[in-house]
Order: C-alpha cells, then structure tokens, then sequence
C-alpha cells in the first residue's frame, strides 16, 4: 500500500512532523513526503492513503498573506526561526483548487499550532479535514495538532507523538482495509 504525506512548513516544525509520521507508518505503507508544491495529480494516483498537514495561521489555513509575514519575519535580523527549504511557493489552500476527486481513498489531516486551547489558536487540521472530506477523501482519523511554543519550536515529545499517530494510522487502515 502507498502513502503520500504532504505538507506545508514555513519554520520547519510542519515538515519535521510530516517525516516523524512518516516514520510510523512505514510500518505498513510504502510512503513518500512531499511539499505542496509537489503534490502533483500524477504524485497522488494509486495512493491508498493521503496525509495532509500545515501550520495554523490566524486560526486556520495560512494564506497568501500570512505566508508573506512568515516570510518577513524570518528574514529579520533579530529572527530565531529559519524559514523551511520549501517555504515559499503555493499553499494547502491554493493546493486544494487543484486535488483531484477521488473515491475509495483515506485521508488524514494534521497542523502545528501554538500551544495553547484550540479556541484561542484555531486548528488548520480542521480545515484540512473538510477540505479532504469534500474531494472524497475517507477521514481515517480525527485530525490531529503537533505544538509548538511561543518561539515556533517543536515542544518535547511531540516528535515521538507524530511517530505514534502514523502508527496508529497504519495499523488502524491495516486492520480495515
């Protein structure tokens, strides 16, 4: 079976947990981590399952704008974040206007967010998650937040909690099929 993580990272944090998934469920997927940008109809053909996460901006999905502040932000000279090698391009949310819809695939949908009560941060996962449902995708799993703190650093753990979650998914799709 075949698995396509795809992602969006701005700091890195996204993309560190993309491949930590990754690492869970290899167990029973042969898998592949991918930027958006290279997320192509081609790339996704054949795939059993899709996992698709980004960071949380301004309570949900980043935009054109808020990817542009990011950005800024990091070219500051004061900055502690560095932006991810595949930071600047297309988003998830431009990336959507072109996924193909499907039938008979699962889905799951992870962000990185602040750590604090998702009512104050929002979750992009959420809006991953719909966004998935509408193409056709089967959400497999809830979706899932990996947090980070205040300075856009992974917390403890969390690393360990991405490998468990793609386990889970693997063994979860395994059992059913």
């Amino acid at each position: 079976m075949r698995a396509l993580i795809v992602y969006e990272s701005m700091y890195g944090n996204t993309h560190v947990v993309a491949d930590h998934i990754a690492d869970g469920l290899r167990s029973h997927f042969e898998t592949e981590v991918v930027p958006v940008e290279q997320a192509t109809p081609e790339r996704m053909q054949g795939v059993q399952l899709v996992v698709v996460g980004g960071p949380t901006h301004v309570h949900s999905l980043s935009s054109e704008k808020t990817r542009e502040a990011a950005m800024e932000a990091a070219h500051k000279p004061d900055a502690d974040v560095a932006l991810d090698p595949d930071a600047e391009g297309e988003g998830l949310r431009e990336w959507f206007h072109h996924v193909a819809e499907v039938t008979n695939a699962g889905a799951a949908a992870f962000d990185t967010r602040i750590d604090a009560p998702s009512w104050i941060t929002g979750r992009a996962s959420k809006g991953i998650g719909r966004r998935l449902t509408h193409l056709g995708y089967d959400l497999v799993a809830d979706p899932e937040s990996f947090l980070v703190d205040k300075e856009n650093h992974l917390l403890p753990g969390e690393a360990e909690r991405a490998v468990a979650w793609g386990a889970a998914l693997a063994l979860s799709l395994a059992a059913n099929p």
